[in-house]
């Protein structure tokens, strides 16, 4: 199966550019046949708006990533120039604006995530990072105007949905700025179809009037054919936007969203959601996810199609080591055995419930397990923690305890920085080693 079936299959083609036979004299192949026919060059653009990229960008980024994979030539687009203005899609109001400042920090902190997706150095088709601030920033207003300018009609702007829509809000219009917003990424299109042979822009849904006009320039001004392909917008079943929880945002960035909540936010996929997910989102063959599809129908209890997409976007995400860590650290606190934690699990959990320190001197003395439980608010009270204790739980590193005099020491630290405790099945608390 080559690149589009595949992509077909997944349920990732939103659109593409067709052509009729009176539309290309030169006979330029459709898009399906030109994949198969040679390597294509490819990019897709991602807005530094933020010093993180979150899921929602995962679609289009995992696209580049499964073209790799099929012999083409990615390109990741950092839009240093494109996103100080900002694109009015799927936007209701005006964005607000970033400093330079923002925009380069923004910029560098996002180049890391797009290379954890693409392959740098593979021989044949590796993968380039680019920005396009280096090509916007040379370009003066009046030659950007009489080069680029003189190739859109207004007409032809004002058409595209999201500029129609914000034009008839009378309050929140759209101002000049991001209504040109249309020509800059049009001219990256041309740019990197003029510097590195570029035929094809893929993006979401909502950028298919973008990814029209470059292909548009790049045929007006380099007699070209230039092709687009969108990927659909990432829905849930319950209504809720995707990437999105009680606690915010889903970012890529382990500093902004911990491992352990990335890989929660899969695990925790609506069982409507989970084998669309598996599709869209991993480089499973589709062998696996078929058979996956097949067990969650039979049994969906079991959640072999979570645990499977929260293993393999972890593991793409944030490495093998980190998502062994989350996994190990979610199965401690639903109850599992702490007897084979290793030290990264345990700096998950002292992340990620409530806890205390406790001095090396109340360790040398032992620290009586009821001021324990008060000190980590397990337990309200040292009354209350004695009658926890008496009806059983309580436990010390996954061991009930049932001796009130019982004490913490030393010899309870797990890997030398810690103790876990619990109160029932699903109330933890980490008391730490200072």
């Amino acid at each position: 199966m080559d690149i589009f079936q595949d992509i077909e299959w997944r349920g990732l083609l939103s659109d593409y550019t067709r052509f009729a036979e009176s539309d290309h004299a030169d006979k330029a192949p459709q898009l399906p046949d030109l994949l198969k026919q040679k390597p294509v060059t490819l990019y897709c653009g991602f807005d530094p708006t933020a010093d993180s990229l979150h899921v929602g960008s995962l679609v289009p980024l995992i696209a580049l990533r499964r073209f790799q994979l099929a012999g083409h030539h990615p390109i990741a687009v950092a839009g240093g120039a494109t996103g100080s203005i900002g694109d009015p899609s799927g936007k209701t109001a005006e964005r607000q604006l970033l400093t330079a400042d923002q925009i380069r920090a923004n910029v560098e902190a996002i180049k890391p995530q797009l290379s954890r997706l693409l392959d740098f150095e593979v021989a044949g088709n590796p993968a380039r990072l680019v920005d396009n601030a280096d090509w916007f920033r040379p370009i003066s207003f009046i030659d950007f105007l009489r080069d680029v300018g003189k190739y859109f009609t207004v007409n032809q702007m004002v058409a595209k949905e999201s500029v129609r829509a914000r034009m008839e809000d009378r309050e929140a219009g759209i101002s000049y700025t991001e209504f040109s917003y249309m020509l800059l990424q049009a001219y990256d299109f041309y740019h990197l179809a003029d510097k590195f042979d570029c035929q094809l822009q893929i993006g979401g849904s909502d950028q298919w009037g973008n990814i029209t006009a470059g292909s548009d320039l790049v045929r007006k001004k380099l007699g070209r054919q230039a092709y687009g392909l969108t990927l659909p917008l990432i829905t849930k079943a319950d209504g809720t936007k995707f990437g999105k929880t009680e606690s915010g945002t889903i970012w890529l960035d382990a500093k902004r969203t911990s491992v352990y909540k990335f890989y929660q936010f899969w695990i925790n996929t609506d069982d409507r959601d989970v084998v669309r997910y598996l599709k869209y989102f991993t480089l499973l063959p589709h062998e696996q996810i078929s058979a996956l599809e097949a067990a969650h129908t039979a049994n969906p209890g079991q959640r072999e199609g979570h645990k499977a997409l929260a293993h393999e976007m972890t593991t793409l995400l944030h490495g093998d080591v980190a998502c062994r860590s989350a996994e190990q650290a979610s199965a401690i606190l639903f109850g599992g055995s702490v007897e084979d934690i290793t030290p990264e699990t345990f700096h998950v959990l002292r992340d990620e419930v409530p806890g205390a320190e406790i001095s090396q001197e109340q360790l040398v003395n032992g620290l009586p397990i009821v001021e324990a439980l008060v000190a980590t608010s397990l337990s309200p009270s040292k009354g209350q923690a004695r009658k926890d204790i008496e009806a059983g739980g309580i436990y010390v590193n996954g061991n009930r305890c049932a001796d009130i005099t019982r004490s913490i020491t030393a010899a309870d630290l797990l890997h030398g920085e810690g103790v876990l405790l619990r109160k029932g099945k699903r109330a933890y608390a980490v008391l730490v080693a200072s």
